[in-house]
Formats: structure tokens, sequence, C-alpha cells
């Protein structure tokens, strides 16, 4: 009997451990992050209400339209909302045509804004205008890596990189971390992540220090290094506030890492009061999914609905739409539409994948596996679409090709969250 006692004990012991090692978040580390005043959105509203008086009294009405386009950028920053962003877009349309699209800066500046569209092809027009004119010609090139990355010419996407290496450079160092990351090197993606850390901190530039801390915060996470990815979301929050980015990310690691979805939608449902993008309906989703909400799940998925019928949005959604329509069987065939028109935006694996899925959804796994064989296996390391490559697997009976996936994808299980590692376990 105390034989037994002794071995009860030492289980509950073991698993109280192994509860307390999962736990690494405290919420008195974020709390007065989800109370905080909105200083971000105070400061870009006073910025476009300065440039705006200064832009009424002069002559000239394009001249401070890079500076009101700037403080429109910083209230999308801010607050998620769609208008900022065209109203930025708006103002350098102007100055470019009053300057007959023929300075380098402000056709990056332009470009840069189509890319937060994801209007691609647009913004990479732009780029040949600047490459050819030439001035600040680095500047442009390290852009040219951005939106061939984006549009999937990663071999041109390459060659730009290779003509501005230099290890001293902040640019440079966090597009060979991205680069690294696509082709597979999450330990050479840290590594370079690491090094531009160093120089936004050297640099003591706010803005590079944010984005540094986010981006490692998110390479840690993608490497099982939890506790390195919670202490990066919050030194970003130390120096922002109000960054959504970070807390997203700390909600994200409360609900797939401590399995606490109902504090995770508690810093969703703060974040949202101020911050409207429609992806973060489609995160409490899925979270009310985990938590069998069913209702909730589809009240989120409804507003999801609502929100993105705001034709400003474009096709900056593309992505998203095509993986809610695929597992709707009255919205299959808008699915693989709209995964036909983001192949024909941006030719990457993941644009395959939506497509892929689609017809998977649809039941035609033979078109799904021909999809993958040509497009995808091989050419993206990203769980999401080994996932579905693995559902379009088992589908067509390939249980040896199955298997060594699952065992990969059971290791990505923190990235793809709770409901998806259901699935996996399934396969």
């Amino acid at each position: 009997m105390k034989t037994y006692l002794y071995f009860l004990f030492f289980l509950t012991l073991f698993f109280s451990c192994e509860e307390k090692a999962k736990t690494i978040t405290n919420s008195e580390n974020y709390d007065g992050y989800l109370i905080a005043e909105n200083k971000k959105l105070e400061n870009a509203t006073e910025e476009y209400k300065f440039w705006s008086a200064k832009q009424e009294k002069t002559p000239h009405p394009v001249s401070y339209f890079s500076q009101l386009a700037n403080a429109q950028n910083q209230l999308f920053d801010a607050t998620g909302n769609i208008e900022n962003l065209k109203k930025s877009e708006d103002y350098l349309l102007e100055l470019n045509t009053k300057n007959n699209f023929e300075k380098c800066g402000e056709l990056r500046a332009l470009a840069r804004n189509y890319i937060s569209q994801h209007r691609f092809k647009e913004s990479l027009e732009l780029l040949k205008k600047a490459e050819t004119i030439g001035d600040e010609l680095e500047s442009t090139q390290k852009m040219m890596f951005d939106v061939h990355m984006e549009l999937g010419n990663f071999d041109t996407a390459k060659s730009y990189l290779e003509k501005v290496v230099d290890l001293n450079s902040f640019d440079y160092l966090i597009r060979t971390a991205k680069w690294n990351d696509h082709i597979g090197n999450l330990d050479a993606a840290i590594k370079y992540m690491e090094m531009a850390m160093i120089k936004a901190e050297s640099s003591n530039l706010k803005n590079l220090k944010i984005w540094s801390y986010t981006n490692i915060a998110d390479f840690y996470g993608h490497d099982g290094q939890i506790n390195k990815s919670y202490k990066y979301y919050l030194k970003a929050l130390e120096l922002d506030p109000n960054n959504a980015y970070a807390k997203k990310g700390i909600a994200w690691i409360i609900y797939s890492h401590e399995r606490n979805p109902e504090e995770a939608l508690r810093i969703l449902t703060a974040i949202t009061k101020e911050y409207s993008a429609p992806d973060y309906l489609l995160l409490k989703a899925e979270i009310s999914e985990f938590l069998k909400d069913q209702n909730s799940k589809n009240n989120y998925i409804a507003a999801y609905k609502k929100a993105i019928k705001n034709t400003q949005y474009g096709e900056m959604y593309n992505a998203y739409n095509a993986k809610l329509f695929a597992e709707d069987t009255t919205l299959i065939d808008s699915a693989i539409t709209i995964s036909k028109k983001e192949i024909e935006n941006r030719a990457t694996p993941q644009s395959y994948d939506l497509l892929a899925w689609a017809y998977y959804n649809k039941g035609d796994y033979k078109k799904a596996l021909d999809i993958a064989n040509n497009h995808i296996i091989n050419k993206t390391f990203e769980p999401e679409v080994l996932y579905h490559v693995a559902e379009i697997y088992k589908a067509n009976n390939m249980n040896d090709e199955l298997q060594p996936l699952k065992k990969e994808l059971l290791g990505a299980t923190y990235e793809l969250g709770p409901v998806t590692e259901i699935k996996i376990n399934q396969l």
C-alpha cells in the first residue's frame, strides 16, 4: 500500500511540474498593455492634423503629401483601418503624378503601400521604374527582393539579395533571415535575425527595435523556444504598448502552448476594441471551435464575412477567404475561383496550396495531388501547407508518403494550433 501511495505522489508531482513548465506567461506582465491609452493613435492623429494644417496654408497642394501619406500609414498601423491605407495611397498617387513618376523615393513609397495591399505586380512595375532611374539604387534593389519573394520569383529574389550583401546592414540581415526561413533553414534565419536585432538596438531606433523584437519572437516560436518568444513580444510592448501584433503573439502562446483559450480570447477581445483587422475574427473563431462553442464560432465567421465586404480591402484577404470557403460545401467553387485569382497574382507554393486544398475539400483528390506534386512539395516548408499535403496523401491512400510527413507535423503543433493538432493525430 505504501509503495502505491509513493507512486501516486510521484505521478502527481510529475504532472504538476509538467503543467508548471508549460505555463510561461503571467497576466501581470501584459495586463497593463491591454488597457493602455492608445498613444500611437493619438500621436498619429496629431501628426495628420499638423500636416493637414500646413497643407491648407500652402499655395502648392502637394507640398506636404508625403508627410500626410506617412501620417495615414501611422493611423493604419494604429487601427488596422483600411481607409487609412487607401488615403495614404491617394496622397502618394497624387505626389507621383505631380512629379511624372520620376522620383525614386516617391515611387518606392507607393510601391510599399501596394505591398501592404497585396498589389505586388503593381508594386513591381513602380520599382522597375525606380530601378531604371537609378537613384538610391540599393534601396530599390532591396525592395525588389521583397516583391519577387511575394510573387514567388525566388531565383530573381535571390539575385537581388546577392546585389546588396552587407553583414553590417540591418536591411540585408533581415532579408537574409527571410531567405533562410524560406528555404527551411530556421537556425540560420534566427542567427541573421539576432544579428539584425543587435544592429537595431545599437542604432537605438525605436521602430527598428520593435520590428526586430516581434520578428525574432516569431522565429523563436517556430523553433519551439517559447520562453524567448514571449520575452521578445513583451520587449516590443515595452516600447509600443499598443502593438497589436505583439499582443496577438502572446495570445497565440497562451492558446497554442498553454492551452488556455479563454485567456487568449480575453486578450484578442481587448485588442479588437481599437484594432480592426478582419483576420483577428478568424483567430477568435478557431479558438471558439477548440472550446466547442459553435455559436460563437459562427458569429465570428459571420462578422469576418461582413468585414471583408468592404471593397477597399481588394484582394488582401484572398488567402484567408480561400481557406475559409474551401471548408464550406456551399462555397467551395468560390474558393477555387479565389485560389486561381491568387495564383494569377502571385504564383507561390502557398497560392497553389489554396487551390489544392479547395479541390481536396471538393472531393477531387487526384487533382489536388497533381497540384501538390507539381507546385507544392519540396517548394515550401510551411507547416499549414504540409498539413494540407498530408490530408491529400491520406485521401489518395499514399500511406508511405503520409507517415513521415505526419511525424514532422507532430513537431510543428505549436505553429499549427490545437485544432489542427487534433486533425493531425487522426491522419
